[in-house]
């Protein structure tokens, strides 16, 4: 009995030791990538918020800013009415405008004023809320930037010579991303660098402009 006992198979405490390190440099490793893979999931889901975010708010802005100035009776007076000046910035950063597109009744035809639901439109940042006259339409907004142009593609500041508008958003996410730093300059389709970039923090941003044809102006 003693000899079968003293010639049992076992583990030392060598073999005991190795084996837990190696099971936490396992784990380690699963437990590492298991954490980039999440840290990656929630930065795209952050990025995917905010490209909707722009999206939305590129889509109302350039579908109602195409329309300004519809007066199909001739008799409202529709146009631009005030380009948003910010004369600290040195650039325009709202847009207020009417179009005569509807007399609030079920038939919803022109009525020659601009006076009925939807045809007097502000399109303004307070903070990084993106508004359309009182209403919230994106969030996370940073920069609104218009620049308005003649028949011949030129800059202008007379409202009575606009033609189309080039429309630039920057957009950040809602929460920052550790281990990131944006270090991007961002401009306007005139090259022209927009103040106070790179920010150099956590958050990721996106600039996205456009240009739209007004055409109702000018006819």
């Amino acid at each position: 009995m003693k000899n079968k006992l003293h010639h049992k198979d076992g583990f030392t405490l060598v073999e005991i030791l190795v084996a837990i390190a190696v099971a936490v440099i396992v784990m380690a490793g699963i437990y590492s990538a298991y954490h980039s893979q999440q840290k990656a999931y929630l930065a795209q889901g952050e990025v995917t918020a905010m490209q909707q975010n722009l999206r939305a708010a590129m889509y109302y802005m350039e579908r109602e800013i195409r329309m300004a100035g519809c007066d199909p009776l001739g008799t409202a007076g529709a146009g631009i009415v005030d380009l948003g000046l910010d004369a600290g910035l040195n650039r325009y950063t709202s847009i207020h405008f009417t179009e005569d597109i509807t007399d609030d009744s079920s038939k919803g035809d022109p009525d020659g004023d601009t006076g009925d639901t939807h045809e007097d439109i502000t399109y303004s940042l307070d903070g990084t809320d993106l508004k359309r006259n009182s209403q919230t339409i994106a969030q996370n907004i940073e920069v609104l930037d218009f620049v308005y142009l003649d028949a011949e593609g030129n800059p202008t500041s007379d409202k009575n010579n606009i033609r189309s508008v080039q429309i630039t958003l920057i957009a950040r996410t809602d929460k920052g991303d550790p281990g990131f730093t944006d270090t991007n300059v961002f401009k306007n389709q005139q090259e022209t660098p927009f103040a106070g970039y790179p920010k150099k923090d956590s958050f990721r941003r996106r600039c996205w402009s456009t240009q739209v044809t007004c055409r109702n102006l000018g006819l």
